[in-house]
């Protein structure tokens, strides 16, 4: 699965739970879910619930508190990706 595909399905993802949708029009790698986005905590809790859905793995809580950029969680997924 390439880099491209993946940002791109994560951005279909979180688009339900953007609060500011300029976020969305430059979503990339470093583009952060709580501040450009403005994805509240409980929310990103659905995010990682969702990505572990749409990418068939499980995200241990280590690499949840790491997931606060695109970039970020593209890295997550496709080392847990790899480790299956």
């Amino acid at each position: 699965m390439s880099e491209k595909e993946i940002i791109e399905r994560l951005k279909k993802i979180v688009e339900p739970y953007v609060q500011r949708s300029e976020g969305l029009e430059n979503f990339q790698e470093k583009t952060d879910f709580l501040n450009d986005l403005e994805i509240n905590s409980a929310n990103l809790v659905d995010v990682v619930l969702d990505v572990e859905d749409e990418f068939d793995i499980e995200i241990d809580n280590d690499s949840m508190e790491g997931m606060l950029t695109v970039g970020d969680a593209k890295s997550i997924i496709q080392d847990k990706i790899k480790a299956e």
